[in-house]
């Protein structure tokens, strides 16, 4: 992670207001070139790296939708899934814990696939 310079570092090296340096902050963020992480700090994107931030769980929900899999179908592995993902597979793992006991997948059992036990629910908000 490159972390960038805190705001009180740019004010007393470049002169400038914390207004100033927030808004640059801002600009950045807009632009999708930095994010916010905790401890008031800023980060640079890199390229392919600003993707869905939302938790794995969610994202591995959406395999459902995006892979058109229906119920009883098989749902793809954990190292298929970690590749697709890029994270590690305990991960992935814990992930598809709670997606078990959201009652969306099946028990993960040696030598046996998790199939799918039910479709999320889309919750999309009508815009009027």
């Amino acid at each position: 992670m490159t972390e960038l310079p805190a705001a009180a570092d740019l004010m007393r090296d470049h002169g400038v207001s914390r207004g100033v340096a927030l808004r640059v902050f801002g600009v950045l963020q807009k632009e999708g070139i930095a994010e916010p992480v905790p401890g008031g700090r800023w980060r640079v994107i890199r390229p392919g790296e600003g993707g869905d931030r939302r938790p794995l769980a969610e994202r591995l929900a959406d395999v459902i939708a995006d892979d058109a899999l229906e119920v009883g179908a098989a749902f793809p592995s954990t190292t298929e899934l970690s590749a697709r993902f890029g994270v590690s597979r305990p991960t992935v793992s814990k992930a598809l814990d709670k997606l078990e006991s959201a009652g969306l997948l099946s028990e993960a059992r040696q030598g046996k696939r998790r199939t799918v036990r039910a479709l999320p629910k889309r919750t999309e908000s009508s815009q009027s």
